[in-house]
């Protein structure tokens, strides 16, 4: 069994994705600028801003953080985006979700400009991966493939089975591991809730992976000898074990599953860290105007 070490992976992308910024200056270019717009103050999104941010910082990007009351108004927003996607000096640009519920999520997504939607959310960037056309792809989905890419993991002719259905990695990531090129040309199978025969279908898989948020649903006799295991979840579960009294937990029943892998990814330390990690990378391509001309 090997370990997808995320953690070691991302910080190798992001070594290479600094010196990329150091060429682009010393050939006059411009430094490559990220923007965040976070709504109030939830925990998990004050965090994870915190961490694009610095995460910028490393890479030698430049970073602007526009924050907002929970109690903004919907044209509020849609006017700082739009005032953002006229900024010529911003690249590529986040909302920060979730948002609060007055605030139309969809409307927003759809408000930003698809050459700078670097989080890969935008219809118009959802069609073009779709399509096979090059495209701004969600951050997880992204990671996962940059990992597979890097761990030289076979998918030609491989039967994939996806576990969950969610616009942000279910439903992508099938699409990405079906298409032609590498990572992809794999027979895929999702899996959801109403999945009837799961297990059944789990076992079949050469690659499994596991985005359905319900923390080790994935069981040792869910998945076959030999198989390459991809781990979504993060989910927070009381712990006696730590000072916190909390532990992150994925979809995957690391201990009894793991023995019987070919490869896996681990909670914490696998697909987490890639993606902020293909933020910056989709940020870059921006700068680079890599995806539209």
């Amino acid at each position: 069994m090997k370990l997808i070490d995320g953690r070691e992976t991302s910080k190798v992308i992001r070594r290479e994705i600094a010196d990329e910024v150091k060429k682009l200056l010393a050939e006059g270019g411009k430094r490559p600028h990220l923007a965040a717009v976070l709504v109030g103050h939830d925990g998990g999104s004050e965090s994870y801003v915190k961490g694009k941010m610095r995460a910028c910082e490393e890479v030698g990007f430049k970073s602007s953080l526009i924050r907002y009351e929970d109690d903004v108004t919907e044209e509020e927003l849609l006017d700082k985006v739009r005032e953002l996607n006229a900024d010529p000096d911003i690249d590529g640009f986040i909302v920060q979700l979730p948002l609060p519920k007055h605030i139309s999520e969809d409307k927003v997504i759809e408000t930003i400009d698809p050459r700078k939607d670097v989080d890969g959310f935008h219809p118009q960037n959802v069609g073009r991966m779709t399509i096979g056309l090059p495209a701004f792809v969600s951050a997880t989905p992204q990671g996962i493939m940059e990992l597979l890419k890097r761990y030289e993991i076979e998918t030609e002719g491989k039967h994939c089975v996806v576990v969950g259905r969610s616009n942000i990695v279910g439903r992508p990531m099938s699409i990405l591991m079906s298409q032609k090129g590498y990572p992809g040309n794999a027979t895929v199978t999702v899996c959801h809730s109403r999945t009837p025969n799961i297990k059944e279908i789990c076992l079949q898989a050469d690659i499994l992976i596991a985005a359905i948020g319900s923390p080790e649903f994935i069981k040792q006799d869910m998945v076959k000898d030999g198989a390459v295991v991809l781990d979504v979840g993060t989910t927070r579960v009381k712990s006696d074990k730590t000072k916190s009294g909390w532990k992150l937990k994925g979809d995957v029943d690391f201990d009894n599953v793991s023995p019987h892998c070919s490869y896996i990814s681990p909670v914490p330390g696998g697909v987490g860290p890639m993606t902020i990690t293909s933020l910056l990378i989709n940020t870059l391509k921006a700068a680079k105007k890599e995806i539209y001309q």
